[in-house]
Order: structure tokens, then C-alpha cells, then sequence
């Protein structure tokens, strides 16, 4: 089992009313001073719309990986699960209407995670090791359906257009509305969501205190597959087509989530981590789309600078902390 061998950190489970507007109000000045500067573009409804949109699908996936880091793992592997689940949900969206959609998504993305989770609970292997091995097994399996001629013409079609109103405002906004109230009340007011910090503390306390590890691992992988599944499904419905290609290039998708992530825990201190996720979304997105503005293309530079987010979130959410940082 991976686990922290000192003091777990402290984390913050209630909301702070202040600290959340403060954020608000922070965002809400920087994006009318960028207003400025980019001639009223920035705040037009349609560019909001497109901050708003992008940031759904995310931020389920950062959802997910929350739970993941608060039991102690990490799964590098979502995204090649989130490439199959957009499969499924194209190919059975196509050939059996929003049912096909819905459950595509669902089943494809909660199998997969579980079946992760199953192995980090069965064996002794670091979890990013074997999630790295598993993203290379569901990035290979991507590619063949779309070589194989008895699923090429399912999984590489574009989802019909009469299926994609849950990719678009304001239906994905109400996905995230209740995404957000199921996923908070799960971490915060449940008895899985308080095994799964006591796990990611300190295993042999987690023991001591009756847990039961395998099952809580596998009620992580079960919520954290839900999650992603609802996020290939609005990803899929936003973007329409899914390519698929190998080298590990799937784990590109969950940088943006990653960042994501890494900012609510820095955030967490002052506001409960399940609510300011969100608001790390848009934020992270307004960045980029800032970065379009002023001309700095999409691609190397652009990638350059998440990759910088990502350690800067990462070293400032782990200050004070006293333990093994996996």
C-alpha cells in the first residue's frame, strides 16, 4: 500500500463564506481589467460561454482525482479511460440515442477505474507506475478500434448532432450543479469519503481504526469512474469527435484536470476543496484563453506554461507538509 509514514496534513472540510467571495471578487477584477485590454472581447457572452464549456468536463475529471489523491494514489490512466469512455459514448450514442450516451459514458468509464483500482488494491505496485502501464494497454486498445474495420466506422464517427445537448450550456451547467451536490455530500458528509482521507493519512492507523482498505480502494475507483464517465460524456458531446493515438499522449488530457487539482489543494486551506474545484476550472481556462488573446499560440508555449502550473500547484500544495509526498 502507498502511504504518507508521518502526520498526515491537515485538511479543511467546511467552507469559508469570506475566503470563496474573496476569490469571486479576485477573478471577477482581473477579468474586467483583461476586458480592457482586449477591447470587451474577453467578457463577451460567447467568449463566457466558451471559458464555461470548456471548464465542465474537467473539472468532473478533477473531482476524481481528488478522491484519488486524498486515498494516497494517483491513476495516470484516465485519460486513455476518458479516449474510450468518448468511444462509447459515440458508438452507442449513435446507435441508440441519448440512452446509448448516457450509459456509454457510465459503464465504460466506471469499469475501467474500478478495474484500476482493483489492481492497486491487489498488489504492491506503485499506483503511478501501474496506471502509466495501463494508460499504454487503453491508448493501444483505442488505436485498434479505430483500425479494426468491424468498429473503425463506429468510433470514429462524429456524434450526431441531435445527441450533443449535453456537452452544450445550459444542460452541461446543470450536470455540474448536480455533479457538485452528489460529489460534495460523498467527500464531506459520508463514511467513504471520511475512510478515504483517513486512508490517504496514514494506512496502519486507517487498519487500527477498523477500515477496510481493498473496499475503500474499490469505493474510490468505483466513484472516481462514475466521474470520469460523466466527464467523457460532456467532452465528447462539446467536441463531437475523439482521436486516439499512442506514446501515452492520452495523459495530455488530464494535465489541464491535474492543474486543476493542484490548485484546490493549495486552495483547500481556505475553502472546501470539492467547492472551489470549479472555480479552478474556469480560472485555469481563463488563463489559457487569455494567452490566445495576446497572441501566444496554442500548442508548445501554451503547454510549456501548464506544465509550469502544474509544478507550482504541486510544490505549494505540499508546503508544511511533513510525510513521504508521492
Amino acid at each position: 500500500m502507498e502511504n504518507a509514514v508521518s502526520t498526515p496534513k491537515a485538511e479543511k472540510h467546511r467552507s469559508s463564506a469570506l475566503p470563496l467571495l474573496i476569490l469571486i471578487a479576485a477573478m471577477v477584477l482581473v477579468g474586467l481589467v483583461v476586458n480592457l485590454f482586449t477591447g470587451g472581447s474577453f467578457l463577451a457572452s460567447k467568449n463566457l460561454e466558451v471559458i464555461l464549456s470548456n471548464s465542465i468536463y474537467p473539472t468532473f475529471l478533477a473531482w476524481g482525482l481528488c478522491f484519488t489523491f486524498a486515498c494516497g494514489y494517483t491513476d495516470m490512466s484516465m485519460g486513455g479511460v476518458l479516449v474510450l469512455g468518448s468511444f462509447a459514448v459515440c458508438a452507442f450514442g449513435n446507435a441508440f440515442g441519448y440512452v446509448g450516451v448516457v450509459l456509454g459514458g457510465l459503464v465504460v468509464g466506471t469499469l475501467l477505474v474500478f478495474i484500476n483500482f482493483g489492481i492497486f488494491a491487489s498488489t504492491r505496485i506503485p499506483s503511478w507506475i501501474a496506471s502509466i502501464s495501463l494508460a499504454m494497454v487503453y491508448e493501444a486498445l483505442a488505436v485498434a478500434l479505430r483500425s479494426w474495420k468491424l468498429t473503425k466506422s463506429a468510433v470514429d464517427a462524429e456524434l450526431a448532432s441531435g445527441l450533443r445537448a449535453l456537452g452544450k450550456w445550459p444542460l452541461n451547467a446543470v450536470l455540474l450543479v448536480i455533479g457538485f451536490v452528489v460529489v460534495y455530500f460523498i467527500y464531506n458528509k459520508t463514511t467513504v469519503g471520511l475512510n478515504v482521507r483517513a486512508l490517504g493519512g496514514n494506512t496502519t492507523v486507517a487498519r487500527a481504526m477498523g477500515i477496510n482498505i481493498p473496499k475503500t480502494i474499490l469505493c474510490v475507483g468505483l466513484i472516481c469512474g462514475l466521474l470520469v464517465g460523466v466527464g467523457a460524456i460532456v467532452q465528447e458531446s462539446y467536441n463531437v469527435k475523439t482521436y486516439a493515438s499512442s506514446g501515452l499522449t492520452s495523459i495530455q488530457l488530464i494535465f489541464k484536470p491535474l492543474a486543476i487539482a493542484l490548485l484546490a489543494q493549495v486552495l483547500q486551506k481556505w475553502i472546501n476543496i470539492i467547492i472551489v474545484v470549479p472555480f479552478c476550472s474556469v480560472i485555469i481556462y481563463a488563463i489559457f484563453n487569455i494567452m490566445t488573446f495576446f497572441g501566444v499560440p496554442s500548442g508548445t508555449l501554451q503547454d510549456v506554461c501548464l506544465g509550469v502550473f502544474v509544478i507550482l500547484f504541486g510544490i505549494l500544495g505540499q508546503r508544511g507538509y511533513k510525510g513521504v509526498v508521492k
